[in-house]
């Protein structure tokens, strides 16, 4: 695999791009080696500045449900282009996609367009202390929210009942209000409960997929319903990477439970930037300028992305193709384990639609602890034997690897082979050891 051009540009962006990336999972520091830069993609495939072509599993982290390029989606965005590209002000087309989004998800009566899944959840906890008057959060270890200050925080051992910042620049002020509990733990949350009276909402991912593809129990997810709705806290389930992704509309209905506000995006831009937060009517006219909980954006609904947004979810609906991203992601799981298996490789599959996840360690992942015995060294290995053979995946453990409707059959066939070339080099190198 040629990467010289990557290289040069690597070497070029460092002059005047952090690092020469724009988010820092691009910059392959948990895999090493240098970013590969991307030149074009359609359909199930993404190719390099180098010419090297892959299957894509990254899909841009989620939003490429379609595959790249959609004839369909591509139409609907040159016809919009031809009328320009922001006005600062509305367009049917917000209207449009926003009744598409709120009959998708069962109690959600209004929803709210901003630009990024970050901006949705900011938005959702403002909203959410606005209408109870209360000030706490509670959030799970290992599930990421984006990079507002109130939620990037660590957990301590244990329990944690110490909220620490998990980056540099958040004051230990801006994290006071926000809790930690462990996913999969129903009781971890009833402590914060029992010891804190001006809780404001719990935020959750209702399937996780920044510590790797964890899926809850319905113990913990439909006692955590139950839990929140007893004591009068809401429950903000951030679907900015499941929604529409195992069903047209969120996990949480084929999970059985309901969100007081949901956040999204991804899907729902196609390919551009948005996300959206959405609630009921009681809730959601809180927000200005209905309500007192101020919130605005110039670029919010912007025409472009909303008309990428319809067309992608008219597409998926259209298609429903569901049953076969489940059939084809078992399909991919079934692969990996007997790979894993002939070469004596230590590994689990999680997957719940079309995102899946291997674990290079010989414990069920169920949590953020869980997911951290994994073997970081021997997914490095097996990342870049993947590319090397034509596979793009995200450059890290706990990333969630996404399908698309485009996958084929030649597709499959091209990655049951890149898996059986790489669990054969990890398993070398274990053996090295």
């Amino acid at each position: 695999m040629k990467l010289e051009k990557s290289i040069e540009l690597y070497t070029k962006g460092q002059k005047n791009l952090v690092g020469a990336v724009n988010s820092p999972v691009r910059a392959f520091k948990s895999v090493g080696g240098v970013p590969v830069f991307i030149d074009h993609a359609k359909g199930s495939k993404i190719v390099d500045v180098d010419g090297n072509e892959y299957v894509d599993m990254v899909l841009s982290y989620g939003p490429m449900i379609l595959g790249h390029r959609h004839e369909k989606v591509e139409k609907s965005i040159k016809k919009g282009l031809k009328k320009g590209y922001t006005f600062g002000a509305s367009t049917n087309k917000e209207i449009k996609l926003a009744k598409m989004v709120c009959n998708a998800f069962p109690g959600m009566d209004k929803v709210r367009f901003v630009n990024s899944g970050t901006e949705a959840v900011l938005s959702a906890i403002r909203l959410a202390r606005a209408y109870t008057g209360h000030n706490k959060i509670i959030k799970f270890s290992g599930c990421y929210h984006g990079h507002t200050d109130a939620l990037l925080v660590a957990a301590g051992s244990g329990l944690a009942t110490l909220s620490l910042p998990g980056s540099a620049g958040v004051p230990d002020e801006a994290v006071k209000n926000t809790l930690i509990a462990e996913f999969n733990n129903l009781e971890s949350v009833q402590k914060h409960i029992e010891q804190n009276n001006d809780i404001a909402a719990v935020i959750v991912e209702p399937i996780a997929g920044n510590m790797g593809v964890v899926e809850p129990s319905q113990e913990f997810i439909q006692g955590l319903r139950a839990l929140t709705k007893e004591k009068g806290i809401l429950l903000i389930l951030d679907e900015v990477m499941t929604g529409f992704r195992s069903k047209f509309g969120g996990a949480q209905e084929l999970l059985g439970v309901e969100a007081d506000i949901t956040c999204l995006g991804k899907v729902i831009g196609g390919g551009f930037p948005v996300g959206a937060y959405g609630a009921s009517d009681e809730i959601m006219n809180m927000v200005a300028p209905l309500g007192a909980m101020y919130q605005a954006g110039t670029l919010s609904g912007n025409p472009i992305a909303m008309a990428c947004g319809i067309a992608t979810l008219k597409e998926l609906k259209k298609q429903n193709p569901y049953k076969s991203f489940n059939k084809k992601a078992k399909k991919i799981k079934e692969m990996l384990l007997a790979s894993a298996d002939r070469h004596g490789v230590a590994l689990q599959v999680n997957h719940f639609g079309s995102m899946i996840n291997p674990f290079f360690t010989d414990q069920e992942v169920t949590d953020f602890s869980t997911a951290q015995t994994c073997n970081t060294d021997s997914f490095k290995i097996f990342f870049w034997q993947m590319m090397e053979n034509g596979v793009f995946l995200p450059p890290s453990q706990f990333e969630a690897w996404f399908l698309s409707s485009a996958l084929s059959k030649k597709d499959l066939k091209k990655i049951e082979r890149a898996i059986e070339i790489s669990m054969v080099k990890v398993s070398e190198k274990q053996t090295k050891k």
